[in-house]
């Protein structure tokens, strides 16, 4: 008792003085925790196109994920890798994509662009059909569905350029049925995906033309995402685009088929783009095993040893690409 009437008292000043003592020893103890500091997200939008072209990632046109096949049941894909050129690599779960998915997502994308990803996009499915050039009736609004129901059911992995992306093409979609209003909402880590020199705006009045023809579309997206064509193999192009052909005769036949298609397309709806390059060759090279098992067409035999290309003057692929800045 005699300790405790002897001992000072301590002011308010000392007691203050003493607590932020402590606080500071506290801070110089842990600095991990600064380093911690959760920052606000900042709103992802996707870049401004104009109305006449779509935005789609190079990954997207430059790989079988939307492949040239053929309407009919399709293959659910377990995570397989997906082919794709040098410098992407994409794995997919879900159902198979062909072109007609890809339409319609490049078209969620264009109604998108104006507002924050993450946020929800109100549109009718005339509206949405309107974008694709597709009439408004039953059939094709129960296909839009079908289409949307399976690019939400999905699930990939993107590595494209700098960036990876993990997720589905569309994060969530619901439809009031009596006014047919969709409500469709896109991941904001999307965005990544249309860094700078990382997507192409695909003239949509030449892909449109070829509607009905996969291979066709796919060649168009395929070329629009390069500046100049280069050498390639039909068997890789046709890999790369995920064709199941496998009759080499009649899968050439097809691919020639299918570039003219492009060539005639791109002629009469190439003029008046900000930005165009002229495919005046596509340079298609046989395999030795092609080559040797005689699968080519006759009249190709004396050119054994040498290159085959496929020329078009008149071939004009339409594709303007925005600079933007990387997120």
């Amino acid at each position: 008792m005699a300790d405790e009437k002897n001992t000072p008292r301590k002011t308010t000043a000392e007691i203050l003085a003493k607590g932020h003592a402590r606080a500071a020893q506290a801070k110089q103890a842990a600095p991990v925790q600064s380093e911690l500091t959760v920052t606000p997200a900042q709103p992802q939008k996707l870049p401004l196109w104009p109305d006449v072209v779509r935005g789609v990632p190079n990954g997207v046109l430059r790989s079988a994920l939307f492949g040239a096949i053929k309407k009919g049941p399709r293959r659910y894909v377990q995570g397989e890798l997906v082919a794709a050129l040098d410098g992407i690599e994409i794995r997919y779960k879900g159902e198979r994509l062909d072109q007609g998915d890809l339409d319609v997502w490049a078209n969620v994308l264009h109604a998108v662009r104006f507002q924050e990803l993450g946020s929800q996009c109100r549109l009718t499915s005339y509206a949405l059909l309107k974008l694709m050039g597709k009439t408004d009736t039953g059939k094709n609004r129960a296909t839009l569905q079908t289409r949307i129901e399976r690019l939400v059911a999905n699930a990939l992995t993107v590595k494209q350029g700098r960036y990876s992306y993990m997720g589905n093409l569309i994060a969530g979609a619901a439809k009031d049925e009596e006014t047919q209003e969709w409500v469709i909402e896109l991941n904001p880590k999307l965005r990544p995906l249309f860094a700078a020199d990382q997507f192409t705006q695909v003239e949509w009045a030449v892909r449109h033309a070829l509607d009905g023809q996969p291979l066709a579309q796919w060649l168009h997206g395929f070329y629009a995402s390069h500046a100049k064509p280069f050498p390639m193999k039909v068997e890789t192009l046709l890999t790369l685009s995920g064709s199941e052909n496998a009759n080499p005769r009649s899968a050439w036949q097809t691919l020639r088929k299918a570039l003219d298609a492009v060539a005639d397309a791109s002629a009469a709806h190439g003029e008046g783009s900000a930005t165009t390059f002229a495919a005046t060759s596509y340079t298609l090279k046989r395999s030795p095993t092609e080559r040797n098992a005689g699968t080519w067409p006759r009249r190709l035999a004396s050119q054994e040893n040498r290159s085959l290309e496929y020329r078009s003057s008149a071939c004009r692929i339409p594709f303007q690409r925005m600079p933007d800045t990387v997120p």
